[in-house]
């Protein structure tokens, strides 16, 4: 199984919630086996700056390989891309 983790910032001029909702899209994408987007409730004592957490699962590369190649992936990420700032993606294979 393979983790998809991607952390975004939101431009300051731009909503937090919108860009959430934005990428709430990419669930309607059926590779994944689990879909997640979260608002980070920043309570870290180092570092806060994180606004929002995208988390997938996939079973395996191909999946996760066609989940980005879906349509529905370019469109979200052209509307979402003019909102944030910065985006940190990890894919992680799982122990299992």
């Amino acid at each position: 199984m393979i983790r998809h983790i991607v952390f975004f910032t939101v431009k300051p001029s731009m909503d937090v919630e919108a860009v959430r909702v934005g990428l709430m899209e990419l669930g309607r994408i059926p590779h994944s086996r689990h879909f997640e987007v979260t608002v980070n409730r920043k309570v870290d004592l180092f570092e806060n700056e994180i606004d929002i957490v995208v988390y997938a699962e996939f079973e395996n590369e191909a999946a996760l390989h066609a989940f980005k190649a879906d349509p529905i992936y370019a469109e979200t990420t052209a509307k979402v891309r003019p909102m944030r700032e910065l985006r940190f993606s990890a894919d992680v294979v799982a122990a299992n």
